[in-house]
């Protein structure tokens, strides 16, 4: 029976179904038996199977080519059962695009639905609108899985045989060259297998020893095979780079998610986000982990053609891919695609048993937990989601600078800081690329030269000169000792000097400068250079200087003829001869970049 609310819903639980469904397409339903419990789900293209305890099968959804097995009506819009398994108990159904195959208690498969390829392995290739028996092909050895894809079917023995049967055009079901088989037929494997899934047009294996192996249609690394082994992808081959032993896969329309003790691996395509791995890499030709269960134990997983779903080991429901119809299960108005791990709130208060997925919907199978264990297991799994979509944030915004989610600083302040820094990061990646195009500094003067190198970042603004300083047309007297720093549309090519020439010309220089009476260039009063304290040069590195402040310096350091005439184009700093060294102006530049740090 259906119902509204949670408080209907027995103990036993629940099914629930998004997407496009019989109940309502893209509303959200659920629906409940009455003296029995569904113990299994499975979802093809556009039709769902269930299995209770008591052994019933109950089929609903789209019937156009017979595959609910209920003869020639277009469509059940609720569960009935299959009257013609009535006398045998269901213990295992898989359903594909448009065909459903099943095995009862007897050891007998039935199969139903379209049989265009020879899904159904009834040896002919007629479609069938009600259950047929599949001759035997396993010398009656228990079966204890099957799966079924596009137009493939396959079926495990309790001994570890694997029998596959359906189309094989890109080699999906792993016999070779043959074009299609009509009847079940088995894989040469070389060891026992343990789990077997059928994709749209690939398939994949794991063996007893933990080896993930896959075949058939190689587009968009759905196989996750190195590229010398794609010649060969019409043969079950080893897929290599997964580590751990794989226990669980699952083949979707154009993806493969792998679980494994520790981890969860997704590669294929990945345009709806059904990989998991983000908005920036939507395909993985090669396994690759989903790094949002790193501290998370998986117990189920479960692809569709375009979505993909996961359940923790407590019971929690992860959706990612596709969202059209609302499969994904994440709220009746929230259509979109998903490209990592969402948590579905939906069953915060339930303790998710099962999970089906398929072309357009998705079925969970859900009973409510003991009030006593909802908040210890739910706060646990909600701190790790709210952790893991706080890192991917950072990781957005500092690339491969990671933050610890252990911190104590609560998260807006995160993510301000996280800001912060990226601003801090672009800019001096920027100053070191671009070099002089960054240099945009004012222009410095004797009081910013003398401070010591524990300087702070508020660079005082140079004082304006005084009227009474201006520059005289008039030409520069022929002494050398009251030269000054003037700029120059030709700046002379630079001289090496060493540190004891430097010294004695500085000193003459600020000698001579004491003694004159009128200064010919905007340079400091006698009086504030002897203030001067003697400046000690730091360690210089390689800076873009600008020409004017190159020429600025040298003009400084050598003397002009007498006859040049002193037309600064524009007032000078005040810097004194007795400051600057050999790598004065490195220090002063490398000083001045102070200023723009954050």
């Amino acid at each position: 029976m259906t119902g509204q609310r949670d408080e209907d819903i027995p103990e036993t639980g629940a099914i629930f179904t998004f997407g496009k469904s019989s109940f309502a397409d893209n509303v959200p339903g659920q629906f409940w038996l009455k003296n029995d419990h569904p113990v299994q789900v499975s979802c093809g293209g556009e039709h769902t199977a269930v299995i209770t305890e008591n052994g019933r099968l109950l089929m609903f959804g789209d019937n156009t080519w017979g595959q609910l097995g209920h003869g020639l009506k277009p469509a059940a819009n609720k569960p009935a059962t299959v009257k013609a398994l009535k006398n045998e108990k269901v213990k295992l159904v898989a359903c594909g695009r448009d065909h459903t195959i099943v095995c009862t208690g007897r050891g007998n498969v039935y199969g139903a639905g379209s049989n265009q390829d020879g899904q159904l392995g009834l040896g002919h290739c007629n479609n069938s609108t009600s259950f047929h028996l599949l001759h035997p092909f396993c010398d009656h050895a228990p079966i204890k899985m099957l799966s079924a894809g596009c137009n493939t079917s396959a079926a495990l023995t309790e001994d570890g045989r694997l029998f596959m049967w359906g189309d094989n055009s890109t080699g999906q079901i792993g016999l070779g060259d043959e074009g299609f088989v009509a009847e079940p037929r088995e894989v040469d494997v070389g060891e026992d297998v343990m789990w077997v899934s059928c994709g749209y047009h690939h398939s994949a294996f794991i063996t007893v020893t933990g080896d993930l192996y896959t075949f058939g249609e190689t587009e968009h690394g759905r196989l996750g095979l190195q590229e010398e082994q794609l010649a060969n992808h019409r043969v079950p081959q080893r897929v290599q780079g997964i580590l751990g032993r794989v226990i669980k896969v699952s083949c979707g329309g154009e993806h493969t998610v792998a679980l494994t003790e520790e981890s969860v691996y997704t590669f294929g395509r990945g345009q709806h986000g059904q990989l998991g791995h983000g908005t920036f890499q939507f395909e993985a030709d090669l396994p690759k982990t989903l790094e949002h269960f790193y501290d998370s134990s998986i117990k189920h997983i479960a692809c569709g053609e375009n979505h993909t779903a996961v359940i923790t080991d407590d019971g929690l429901l992860y959706t990612f891919g596709d969202g059209r119809h609302g499969k994904l299960g994440i709220g009746e108005e929230n259509f979109f695609n998903r490209f990592s791990p969402t948590l579905c709130t939906r069953f915060l208060k339930y303790n998710v048993q099962s999970v089906s997925c398929g072309g357009n919907h998705m079925l969970v199978l859900a009973a409510l937990r003991p009030p006593e264990s909802r908040e210890d297991d739910l706060e646990k799994d909600v701190t790790n989601s709210e952790n893991f979509w706080e890192s991917r944030y950072t990781d957005i915004l500092l690339l491969e600078t990671l933050i610890d989610p252990n911190t104590l600083v609560p998260r807006p302040a995160v993510t301000a800081r996280a800001r912060h820094r990226e601003k801090v990061r672009t800019y001096t990646f920027s100053l070191e690329l671009f070099g002089e195009m960054f240099q945009n500094l004012p222009r410095l003067n004797s009081d910013f030269l003398n401070t010591s190198w524990q300087a702070s970042r508020n660079i005082p603004t140079p004082k304006t000169l005084s009227t009474k300083t201006t520059p005289s047309p008039s030409p520069r007297p022929k002494s050398v000792a009251t030269q000054s720093p003037v700029l120059s549309s030709k700046p002379s090519s630079p001289r090496p000097l060493s540190s004891d020439t430097l010294q004695s010309k500085s000193s003459k220089a600020a000698s001579s400068r004491s003694k004159s009476k009128e200064l010919p260039s905007p340079l400091l009063s006698p009086k504030s250079i002897t203030k001067q304290r003697p400046y000690i040069p730091g360690t210089s590195r390689k800076t873009a200087t600008q020409p004017a402040r190159k020429a600025l310096i040298e003009k400084s350091l050598s003397p002009l003829s007498p006859a040049e005439p002193s037309f600064p184009s524009r007032p000078s700093s005040d810097i004194s001869n007795k400051d600057l060294s050999d790598d004065g102006h490195s220090v002063a530049l490398e000083s001045g970049n102070l200023n723009f740090l954050f």
